[in-house]
């Protein structure tokens, strides 16, 4: 479930707001039924605010994104990719501090946040 500040992608919508994106995307991939998914969600809706502009961040449901979630190697969930100019450039696997995700976004966008 995406939250107030992110998107939901899917194959329908994944080439044109991910991999044509113009700025840094943030993908979470998950599923409704993973405990540690609900965690990292709350996390990245509030970097979505913090960086609006600046980056997308959305969520990818495996469970109906089989294909998106095969082609990106998802074995375990949550996972975390990071986006830049249409190709994954950091991966972070499991449920992680919303300071570990704003370093990997910063690190980016040269500190800018």
């Amino acid at each position: 479930m995406a939250g107030k500040h992110t998107q939901t992608f899917d194959e329908s919508n994944f080439d044109a707001e991910v991999l044509q994106a113009d700025i840094p995307v943030l993908v979470d991939f998950w599923a409704p039924w993973c405990g540690p998914c609900h965690m990292v969600g709350p996390a990245l809706d509030e970097l979505a605010a913090e960086y609006q502009g600046k980056i997308k961040v959305g969520k990818v449901n495996v469970d109906e994104a089989a294909a998106l979630a095969g082609k990106y190697g998802i074995q375990s969930i949550p996972m975390v990719f990071l986006f830049e100019n249409g190709r994954p450039v950091e991966q972070m696997l499991g449920a992680k501090h919303k300071r570990d995700y704003k370093a990997a976004v910063d690190a980016r966008l040269g500190g800018e946040g």
